[in-house]
């Protein structure tokens, strides 16, 4: 018999697509990168890899956090573990928290190193789940990395939500003693600078600011609500071009994952230039996999890398740390919002 957790895992996969939203609709619209007519660079000039706490990596694009802890999301990670392994992309398995409920559930997530045993595998688990959690989450698929996420909006809209989110302490603590990097994550809200310098202040370095315009679980949320009466949160939230605005009010920065709404290389190309460390990019890739096969979600995506590559020449970047030199033009609306948020453009 199903649980509720794991149809609600199929119920957030299935609405994910639903409300999928098309190329042209992305708050990164708001920005523009000046063309460059000199790049002075040859295509086998530019070197797209970064490191990443240790690991080296061959483009600065995470596959994100989105399924597992069912039989059909189960076999998303597998097709997921796959494209990473392909492409040689770190990738983010979806909460696990379900499976420390259901250990049978297990499998679905574990499935990732069975065919990904040596790329750079995320765990993940929601904020205040204990020290024993964290490391169990981690055995479970022998990941690199942990990647906890806060998401009060989306349980505060969830039917069966939580609505208590005492959170720091037990951040603070499994910061402290789990042995492997620690990322914090949004989940399709933005996070202010505010919200960074607490995550900080107990130890964090690494944060996923996953602002709005990507997967929204203000409307999954919503649609699974017998009245469908919070559509006015469907708007809550900073985009992803805001919260990294908001980054730039920081004198010290955590390294930072930017994600939600990332679809197009531009996007990516965009979000690096305006201080991300890296992007990362989740409906996209499921929207194809659902819609087509593995075999074209995979050539699609390699196709979106070697236009991320094309991209980084035609703005004379040779490395990705290039890519923070950039020349930019902001929207009216973008550049109301720095204006009122004390946050300089140049």
């Amino acid at each position: 018999m199903t649980s509720q957790q794991s149809h609600r895992k199929d119920e957030h996969v299935s609405l994910a697509e639903k409300f999928h939203q098309p190329v042209t609709d992305s708050s990164f619209n708001q920005v523009r990168i000046l063309h460059q007519s000199l790049p002075e660079l040859g295509l086998s000039d530019v070197d797209t890899s970064t490191v990443f706490e240790g690991h080296r990596l061959a483009y600065p694009i995470l596959i994100e956090a989105m399924t597992g802890g069912s039989e059909q999301t189960g076999r998303l990670n597998a097709q997921i573990a796959r494209l990473a392994a392909a492409t040689h992309l770190p990738m983010a398995v979806g909460s696990q928290s379900v499976a420390l409920k259901q250990p049978e559930l297990a499998p679905t997530f574990s499935v990732v190193r069975q065919y990904n045993p040596d790329g750079l595998v995320i765990a993940n688990m929601g904020a205040g789940h204990s020290v024993a959690d964290a490391q169990a989450v981690v055995e479970m698929v022998a990941a690199d990395a942990l990647q906890i996420h806060i998401n009060a909006a989306q349980e505060i809209i969830m039917p069966e939500g939580d609505r208590e989110f005492y959170w720091l302490d037990q951040l603070a603590a499994v910061v402290a003693k789990l042995d492997l990097p620690v990322i914090v994550k949004e989940v399709g809200f933005g996070m202010t600078a505010k919200t960074v310098q607490k995550l900080m202040a107990i130890g964090v370095n690494n944060v996923d600011l996953s602002g709005r315009g990507g997967t929204s679980f203000a409307k999954i949320e919503n649609f699974r609500r017998p009245e469908k009466e919070m559509a006015y949160l469907d708007n809550w939230g900073l985009t992803t071009t805001e919260s990294l605005l908001e980054m730039r009010k920081l004198s010290t920065r955590p390294w930072i994952f930017a994600s939600g709404g990332i679809k197009t290389p531009l996007d990516a190309i965009k979000a690096l230039a305006l201080g991300a460390d890296a992007a990362g990019m989740a409906g996209e890739v499921l929207h194809h996999l659902i819609t087509t096969d593995y075999a074209a979600t995979e050539d699609w995506l390699r196709h979106w890398l070697q236009g991320f590559k094309q991209l980084m020449l035609l703005t004379g970047s040779q490395t990705v740390k290039d890519l923070r030199k950039q020349s930019m033009v902001f929207s009216p609306e973008l550049e109301s919002f720095a204006r009122q948020r004390f946050i300089s453009l140049e």
